[in-house]
């Protein structure tokens, strides 16, 4: 059997069994509302004759003396009462020939026996016990169903009649189930005739649908034989297996392709995002219609806009006349006209070269898209300066590395003939003695600072561990606050609620940030704001020290990280310079932002272990003040 077949089939069922299951819930209804109907009436009657005998008995009671507390003699008046009149009687005939679910209808005083009757049994006997034809009326549809087919049962609809709120007399109706299913029986063959109908022809009607609704799978198997390879198709498939098999066989290895196709993009979107993550040019690929798909990560840099934010948003809503950069660019846009290393100067004195290429089809000429791309002249000059400065710092070290080694052993020599001379003398008193003190002094002098020429010259022995960047800077602000304190200086530092995993010697990076700390302080001689942030910028954590001091002149910002450079006296010229060292050996950076009498900001930028990366979600920083007002 085919799967087309199979599947009309199972069209046919279930429509058959959803006709099935609505006939009878029909034909169930239909039952109860026959029994509801037949109780209503009945009970409708049984009320007719409990009034007609209430009539009755008034009538036939009115002049007799009765005993309140003979009930024997009651019983008999009202027996007497009912049997002599003729009304009552014609009144139960009539309604027993009238109702055709009637069995009999029977009177009876209030210890059940029969004062009138039309069915077996006479008066005086006791009345029959029968269930109350109500418990069938309450009985589900299935329960009713089942009574009223099965085998004969009788019914009774009562009607009390009481006096003095005691039972004195009740009315009781018989109702057969036989004579209520031969009611029934012809309204439940229209039902079954009307049911027998609809089930002929929903399946019909469902296989009619079945066969039109799988009819297009030859299409459809035609269609996907264009995006299958004829050399994926198996041979046995034309001849042995039907259509929808066919079709299901080919919706597969699609979907497999797909797959495959999908888990190779996967990879070169991934290879994308590396590439555009390493580029320090702002990249941004636009559509047809104008909107961005593709957003390298130095964009932000030129936008002051997260990356997310731009996908999917229009060139027209990106960039507007308000900026040079987006005067430039829209005009260019708008025209259509294509830019070429197109050189501005931003609002803040940053040199941009922008260049936008528009795409074409060589074919139809329309157009595919457009690539715009943002290129900082002053990155370039800021790498190609640090790579002077590496250099130098390279140059100075050998130097200083071979000035260190002459000059040591000399530096020795002279110390032990010093020392000789000193002892041969022997008399403190003599004037030559201070002299000796004097050389003494200086060849000590320019032992340390051959010593520290060696010293920072010596390759260094960096033991990388993953820690915690806020603990680096905790620690630092820590051993600085009491120093600050002494300087009316208010420290401040803001760290992530977030850990910030790093790969660093710790010790030797806590004697960087704390240099810059310390150089920060400095810089401001009668006190201020220090601040020290640390925050996330993706694939790097930046450490922000920020003072309120005089800030360094243009001149002399190219010069800070020179060894033996300094504006302070009494400085050595050492820290920033080792502060330098110790980031390149971990692979980062130190950059800075000054402007005469408006402070300075350090920059160290570190990058954030791979194990790191993805898995932190930005919160609320934390702030911590700690001030040195009181000194």
């Amino acid at each position: 059997m085919s799967l087309k077949t199979k599947l009309v089939l199972a069209i046919i069922t279930l429509v058959f069994l959803i006709t099935a299951v609505l006939s009878l819930v029909y034909v169930s209804n239909l039952l109860k509302s026959e029994v509801e109907q037949s109780y209503q009436s009945n009970l409708l009657v049984a009320e007719q004759i409990r009034y007609s005998l209430q009539q009755t008995l008034e009538s036939g009671l009115k002049d007799q003396k009765v005993d309140p507390n003979d009930p024997v003699q009651l019983r008999a008046l009202v027996a007497q009462a009912v049997h002599d009149d003729p009304g009552l009687k014609s009144v139960v005939d009539s309604v027993n020939r009238y109702l055709f679910t009637v069995y009999d209808i029977s009177i009876a005083d209030d210890i059940g026996h029969t004062l009138l009757t039309t069915g077996q049994g006479g008066v005086g006997q006791p009345i029959p016990v029968r269930p109350n034809y109500q418990r069938l009326r309450d009985n589900n549809a299935l329960q009713q169903l089942r009574t009223v087919l099965g085998p004969p049962q009788v019914f009774d609809v009562i009607s009390p009649l009481s006096r003095n709120g005691e039972p004195f007399a009740s009315v009781h109706i018989g109702v057969r189930t036989t004579l209520l299913r031969a009611q029934y029986e012809g309204e439940l063959k229209e039902a079954l005739t009307l049911m027998v109908l609809a089930l002929g022809t929903s399946m019909l009607v469902a296989f009619l649908l079945g066969n039109l609704a799988l009819r297009p799978m030859e299409e459809l198997s035609l269609q996907l034989d264009y995006w299958t390879p004829i050399v994926e198709e198996q041979p046995a498939e034309r001849g042995e297996l039907d259509t929808v098999v066919q079709v299901s066989n080919k919706i597969e290895r699609i979907g497999q392709r797909m797959r495959n196709v999908e888990e190779v993009f996967s990879a070169l979107k991934e290879n994308i995002d590396q590439v555009l993550g390493n580029l320090q040019d702002g990249i941004l690929l636009f559509t047809g219609d104008g909107r961005v798909v593709l957003v390298s990560n130095a964009v932000k840099r030129f936008l002051h806009v997260d990356r997310d934010v731009l996908l999917g948003a229009h060139a027209r809503d990106i960039f507007d006349r308000s900026t040079v950069l987006g005067k430039t660019v829209r005009d260019a846009w708008d025209a259509g006209m294509t830019l070429v290393q197109e050189e501005i100067v931003t609002e803040s004195g940053s040199r941009i070269d922008v260049s936008l290429d528009f795409i074409h089809d060589d074919r139809s000429r329309q157009g595919l898209g457009a690539l715009l791309t943002l290129h900082d002249q002053e990155s370039v000059e800021v790498i190609e300066s640090e790579l002077e400065l590496s250099r130098r710092m390279a140059a100075i070290g050998r130097l200083t590395s071979g000035v260190g080694h002459e000059v040591k052993n000399p530096i020795n020599a002279i110390v032990v003939h010093l020392e000789l001379l000193k002892t041969k003398l022997g008399n403190t008193s003599l004037p030559a003695t201070g002299h000796l003190e004097v050389i003494d002094s200086e060849i000590h002098r320019l032992d340390r600072v051959v010593q520290t020429l060696v010293d920072f010259s010596r390759p260094v022995e960096v033991k990388l561990v993953e820690y915690d960047l806020r603990h680096v800077v905790a620690d630092v602000v820590t051993l600085a606050a009491a120093e600050m304190s002494t300087k009316n200086v208010t420290l401040i530092h803001r760290l992530p609620s977030y850990p910030l995993m790093v790969k660093v010697d710790v010790d030797l990076l806590k004697q960087a940030v704390l240099n810059v700390v310390q150089n920060g302080a400095q810089a401001m001689p009668n006190g201020g704001l220090l601040e020290v942030l640390l925050e996330d910028e993706g694939k790097m954590a930046v450490i922000r020290v920020e003072d309120e001091g005089e800030g360094i002149s243009e001149e002399l910002r190219d010069r800070i990280f020179d060894l033996y450079f300094t504006t302070k006296a009494g400085g050595s010229g050492i820290g920033l310079a080792m502060t330098y060292r110790i980031l390149q050996l971990h692979h980062g950076s130190i950059d800075v932002q000054s402007e005469l009498g408006r402070g300075s900001v350090f920059q160290l930028r570190i990058p954030l272990s791979s194990m790191d990366r993805g898995r932190r979600h930005p919160q609320p920083p934390v702030f911590e003040t700690l001030k040195g007002l009181e000194g």
